[in-house]
């Protein structure tokens, strides 16, 4: 096992009483992007909380590696190699482009590199570099994303999660962001995504994990991108 590879182990998420994630267990490797697909409420982003820290998991594990990150202090996650692009995108609307770009640094175990990464970014989102003076309150929600990404991978992680990263987005917007997901997979990173667009999902990850009610129902590959009836019958079992 790479020492860059996302261990979920038994994972189970609760809040209280009420059980929102039952034992699940999957791997995330460098240079592979594994989708996670369900309804509202199946459990993703509690999934994406715990491995955060956001959210403590009431047992299970999860691991970088050979790193321990279960239940650990989100700065301490973010700073151990695992970035999240957030629902909703959380861009500092009153600061500049190049500054919310900036906030991607506090997460690195290094400062050394940052000039290279930086450039690296930029030639990705080519409408970052061409906006970096302007305030990112006034870029579109597709502009938005990709800033959001961006600051995520300045701080080079090991694992990039995504969560819903096409959500608001039109069909042209979309196909960019799931293109620079394909070009950062081929870097090396390990790339987790929550995505809404079920289809697309299948169609890019090298596997797609459907979660429902908590519980992983089913694997799919590629080659089942265009098996709508199987998904339907996964995510309403």
């Amino acid at each position: 096992m790479s020492s860059s590879t996302l261990v979920v182990s038994d994972l189970v998420v609760r809040y209280g009483a009420v059980p929102a994630v039952h034992g699940i267990s999957f791997e995330v490797a460098p240079g592979e992007i594994v989708g996670l697909i369900g309804p509202n409420g199946a459990g993703k982003s509690s999934t994406l909380n715990a491995i955060t820290g956001l959210v403590g998991p009431f047992s299970g594990s999860v691991r970088l590696g050979e790193r321990d990150l279960t239940g650990r202090a989100p700065e301490v996650v973010a700073r151990s190699g695992i970035a999240l692009v957030p629902e909703g995108r959380r861009i500092f609307g009153e600061l500049t482009v190049d500054e919310n770009l900036r906030l991607g640094l506090a997460g690195r175990r290094t400062q050394r590199g940052v000039a290279e990464d930086l450039e690296r970014v930029l030639e990705l989102f080519p409408v970052v570099a061409e906006s970096r003076a302007r305030s990112a309150g006034v870029l579109s929600g597709g502009q938005q994303q990709q800033l959001a990404i961006a600051r995520a991978l300045v701080a080079a992680p090991e694992v990039l999660l995504l969560d819903e990263p096409s959500l608001g987005l039109s069909p042209a917007i979309t196909d960019t962001v799931f293109d620079a997901l394909a070009t950062i997979r081929d870097s090396g990173l390990a790339v987790l995504l929550v995505e809404q667009r079920a289809q697309r999902t299948v169609a890019i990850a090298d596997r797609t994990l459907v979660l429902a009610n908590g519980e992983l129902r089913l694997t799919l590959t590629p080659d089942d991108a265009g098996d709508t009836e199987r998904m339907i019958h996964a995510y309403l079992s």
